[in-house]
Order: structure tokens, then sequence, then C-alpha cells
């Protein structure tokens, strides 16, 4: 089992820049698929970024392409989401997940495919 900790949300302004971290606890954090998803109030949880075990592949969902990165730091046991050229729309509670099922990682869009979940943080993009 694997617990998530999600930090760096904040308020920022439209055009901004934030990057997310998701420190895990355990010693088997490179076995872990990981994914990022946002819920806005009043919105379904929705997918933003998927990231395999040792950081080599990176899917995302098509608002973010080009705008937001996922990586991960396995000595560290960390995953991180750099967010730029933020919109007020990316306003949301971002989570990170975890999961050790293997599957297509470019299908793995879905909140049940994965097992383990942050608390979230908040970001906020003003205009």
């Amino acid at each position: 089992q694997v617990q998530l900790v999600e930090s760096g949300g904040g308020l920022v302004q439209v055009g901004g820049s934030l990057r997310l971290s998701c420190a895990a606890s355990g010693r088997t954090f490179s076995s872990y698929y990981m994914g990022w998803f946002r819920q806005a109030p009043g919105q379904e949880r929705e997918f933003v970024a998927s990231i395999s075990r040792y950081g080599g592949n990176t899917h995302y969902a098509d608002f973010v392409k080009g705008r937001f990165t996922a990586s991960r730091d396995n000595a560290k046991n960390t995953v991180y989401l750099q967010m730029n050229s933020l919109k007020p729309e990316d306003t949301a509670v971002y989570y990170c997940a975890a999961t050790m099922r293997y599957s297509d990682l470019a299908q793995m869009r879905h909140g049940y495919d994965f097992d383990y979940w942050g608390q979230g943080t908040q970001v906020t993009v003003s205009s």
C-alpha cells in the first residue's frame, strides 16, 4: 500500500505557472503507475495526465497538452505536474493517484484505473 500527499497548489494569475508535487510513502514507488486528476466545483473528476513507472511514457488530456508536463523522481518517491500557461478553467482540486496494476497507459484515464489517492491540493487561477 502507498500513501500519497500532494503539495504545491495555490493562487496564480492567468498565464502563470505552478508545479505540483506528490510524495509517496514506501520503498516500491517505481512499481507504481501514476496519474493526475482534477475536480472543479460541481463537476466530475477528470483525467489530467499519467506517467509510467520510470517516466518514459506520459499521456495527457487534450486540454492540457503543450501546457502541463508530468515527471517523476523515483529516488525521491515523488511525481510532479508542471503547469504552465494556466487558465481560469484550470481551477480545481488536483489529485495524484497510483496503481501497480498494469494496463495500457494510454487507456488509464479513469478513476477506477487507480487504487490509491492523495487528499488533493487546490489550484486557483485568477483572471
